[in-house]
């Protein structure tokens, strides 16, 4: 669990209009363990989400959606080991490696079930847990085309006890949420939807384990 003391320091690093030089940047553009990011979906242009709003059918947990809003704080992930496992902050995420992400706002872990999507009826996507601690429905494979998770790079996300892959059904919902997109597992990592990259975050970078601004926070 973050201590109080660390969380006002991340919500203060990323509010911080702060740019490290190019040159910094390259050597260290990896995404690692511990990182605070946002992602971004390259087939609909929108930041995964997730608020202390309940979806009112399926499991009625929080709900997970998508937001073109670039600056809304309700769109950071804490990326994290599996379920009691351990990584090092600023170790680089390896492709296939299986991880958690946490809201950095609620506390809880990016989750699917066997539920259906209260839009599409694909399978729920939803936020859970307590404190950053869920189980295995909490947990991610990370496919990507190199050895490690590179900025920038398209990436998807499998989904472990169930093996649907996060993505966006193509459908919006209407209040309280209005023109915020449904996320949810699908079945085919070829549908559109499931393409993912990283954008704003708070970057530990490696070995150093320096905060690395490499992206501005507006």
């Amino acid at each position: 669990m973050i201590s109080y003391k660390s969380q006002t320091w991340i919500v203060v690093a990323l509010t911080v209009f702060t740019r490290f030089p190019q040159s910094f940047a390259a050597k260290k553009n990896f995404v690692t363990c511990g990182s605070i990011v946002k992602l971004l979906n390259t087939d609909y242009n929108v930041r995964l989400h997730s608020h202390d709003v309940k979806y009112g059918s399926g499991s009625g947990q929080q709900s997970v959606t998508a937001i073109e809003l670039k600056e809304d704080v309700n769109s950071h992930w804490i990326i994290k080991a599996p379920t009691d496992k351990y990584c090092e902050r600023g170790e680089p995420i390896k492709c296939d490696e299986i991880i958690r992400l946490e809201h950095l706002t609620t506390k809880k872990n990016l989750h699917s079930h066997y539920f259906a999507s209260p839009l599409s009826g694909d399978q729920e996507v939803s936020a859970y847990g307590n404190n950053g601690f869920g189980d295995t429905g909490d947990h991610w494979q990370l496919l990507c085309s190199n050895d490690v998770w590179v900025r920038d790079a398209r990436v998807r996300f499998r989904h472990v006890d169930t093996g649907a892959y996060l993505g966006l059904s193509g459908r919006s919902f209407g209040r309280p949420i209005a023109g915020q997109m449904e996320v949810a597992g699908l079945g085919s990592l070829h549908r559109d939807g499931t393409r993912w990259t990283t954008a704003e975050g708070l970057y530990i970078a490696p070995k150093e384990k320096e905060a690395e601004y490499a992206h501005t926070e507006l």
